[in-house]
């Protein structure tokens, strides 16, 4: 006697009950396809990948005081952060003032014995640290080793310092409107540099830039007024 088991009409029950499982799943996808569709297209933009870069300015508290450097004007990479720091070395190119960490490109079509010229006016931030600020060095500490002053045509004053004094083979040049005082070194073996500090909150600014610059002494004057101005110091 042989036993026999109904195995189709269990089997068709159960693929009809996932059939009707799948129906409204399948029904439910179509419909919210169209909305999918839309909310990418509107979201697409931001999905695309972007290269991560640098803010087009850093923070930088010198002497708690706040300026805001634009991040290609650091001279050094350890310098290039937010937050306090000791002192920060800038460079901008001049007459623009643009800030560009780019280095010059030499070759050996343009390499020569001569000293390539200086395009570049570079600024040290630093705290003072209450010390002797640069109104009253000129003021009071100059004058005692400053020789008698003269003037140039375009209305910039002249006083050589003294020899076998601090200042020896240096000149103190003075100028208004716009304001200006440089100490600056004779040309010599090197070509003459000129430095020329301001004070602002808990920092000084040091400008340096070649003494040739001052034969037009008016547009560098302004030039460091703009970068003071566009650095802010709070």
């Amino acid at each position: 006697m042989s036993l026999l088991f109904p195995t189709h009409p269990t089997t068709r029950p159960r693929r009809q009950r996932r059939h009707s499982h799948l129906v409204p799943i399948l029904f439910g996808v179509a419909l919210a396809a169209p909305a999918v569709a839309v909310v990418a297209y509107l979201l697409w933009p931001t999905w695309q990948s972007q290269k991560a870069g640098d803010p087009d300015r850093i923070p930088v508290s010198v002497g708690s005081t706040l300026f805001n450097v634009q991040t290609h004007a650091f001279r050094r990479k350890v310098q290039k952060h937010s937050g306090p720091q000791e002192r920060v070395d800038l460079s901008y190119v001049y007459p623009s003032l643009e800030a560009s960490e780019a280095p010059r490109h030499v070759t050996v079509e343009n390499f020569d014995e001569h000293v390539q010229p200086i395009d570049r006016i570079f600024l040290s931030i630093s705290a003072h640290h209450n010390a002797t600020s640069p109104d009253a060095r000129l003021r009071t500490i100059y004058p005692l080793y400053a020789d008698q002053a003269s003037r140039s045509a375009d209305g910039l004053t002249i006083q050589p310092f003294y020899d076998n004094t601090p200042y020896a083979k240096e000149d103190l040049f003075l100028g208004s409107a716009p304001k200006l005082a440089a100490r600056c070194t004779r040309d010599g073996a090197t070509l003459g540099m000129c430095m020329s500090e301001r004070r602002v909150g808990g920092a000084d600014l040091i400008f340096r830039f070649p003494r040739a610059w001052l034969d037009d002494w008016r547009t560098v004057g302004e030039a460091m007024d703009r970068l003071s101005a566009q650095l802010g110091g709070q």
